[in-house]
């Protein structure tokens, strides 16, 4: 049997929307590259930007402006507020954006769960200017914990009590 990535979509009253099928099929496409079912050792492991760099092409391909290094010509920042003059006063980096369909990638590795780093890029994404979606993908397994299923049950919580509002249209968690 063929293994595939997992993805669960939020709020789950929605269907999934026609723009984010594309970034689920690139995440199918490499999982045999990036499957964190098969490299949970320390040896093995992918950080979160060698799991970027193996789908980058695809979603730059796909419309995305995509994180290519450190550097910050090679960083992508999204604003949250405007300042003088029309200038950006306040942005936040992400991994990738596709400013037209108004989606916002993060891929996280090992801090996804254990340092609660979902937590913060849907606070990010947010409050960010012209962004409606977050696609959050994360590790299937990480140090023998199930970090997709955990966040999974957190965001069930969080659509389902409705006690925070979000002017997001939607999240997609993927779980590679």
């Amino acid at each position: 049997m063929k293994k595939s990535i997992n993805w669960s979509y939020f709020p789950k009253t929605d269907p999934l929307p026609e723009i984010l099928n594309e970034t689920i099929n690139i995440f199918e496409k490499n999982h045999n590259k990036i499957d964190s079912t098969k490299n949970d050792t320390n040896k093995l492991r992918l950080s979160s930007d060698k799991v970027l760099k193996v789908v980058e092409e695809d979603f730059i391909d796909a419309g995305f402006s995509v994180e290519t290094g450190k550097k910050k010509d090679e960083k992508i920042r999204v604003p949250v507020l405007y300042g003088h003059q029309g200038t950006v006063a306040q942005a936040f980096e992400v991994d990738g954006w596709h400013k037209e369909q108004k989606i916002v990638l993060e891929i996280e590795a090992g801090r996804a769960y254990s340092n609660h780093q979902f937590l913060k890029d849907i606070f990010e994404a947010s409050v960010m200017v012209d962004v409606d979606y977050l696609v959050l993908a994360v590790r299937n397994i990480y140090n023998n914990q199930k970090d997709y299923q955990i966040i999974r049950d957190w965001l069930d919580t969080l659509f389902i009590t409705k006690r925070i509002n979000f002017e997001l249209k939607g999240i997609l968690l993927i779980g590679y």
